[in-house]
């Protein structure tokens, strides 16, 4: 019985790139009350204030956390605030996430990492291109990914360090 679905994990994804570089300087998309609210609402948030905050503070927490290995000490009140219930639905038992309209992404994002740690441990990381801010979570048997994305890093870390072969074979 999986308390935390894809769908959290897609969330807790979406939510630690929300901090990508964009012409060479971070951009926090929830700084933006309107961005933020429109990025809660896309996942079916209400997109009031105290949820972006909300937000960006389990969001912060864990890229810290996944970065340099903190733990989730700064997040224990976070964590202590969460309440799961079980439910009975269609004839099985089911658990239930008891959080404010405010909270509740949040706590889904926040469960959605322990349930990560612990399902695919060192397989949620931050992305091989040292100029990107963006995680990826590497589902493959092999454990081998290391690009957020082939077309936004990959491609282009390839391809930059292909020239930069070619040109010291050159001179």
């Amino acid at each position: 019985m999986d308390l935390v679905t894809r769908d959290d994990e897609d969330l807790l994804l979406d939510l630690l790139n929300t901090t990508p570089v964009v012409d060479g300087e971070r951009v926090d998309e929830l700084a933006d009350p309107v961005a933020a609210a429109d990025w809660a609402a896309a996942r079916d948030g209400g997109g009031s204030a105290e949820e972006a905050a909300a937000l960006r503070h389990v969001r912060d927490a864990i890229e810290r956390a996944v970065r340099d290995g903190s733990g989730p000490q700064p997040l224990a009140a976070d964590v202590e605030r969460i309440e799961l219930r079980p439910r009975v639905r269609d004839g099985a038992v089911r658990w239930e996430l008891q959080a404010s309209a405010e909270e509740r992404l949040a706590a889904r994002a926040l469960l959605a990492w322990v349930a990560v740690d612990e399902r695919y441990p060192d397989r949620l990381r931050p992305c091989a291109n040292p100029e990107c801010c963006r995680f990826l979570l590497d589902r493959s048997n092999a454990n081998t990914a290391r690009w957020c994305s082939m077309a936004l890093c990959g491609n282009r870390f390839k391809a930059r360090r292909h020239y930069q072969r070619t040109r010291t074979s050159e001179g």
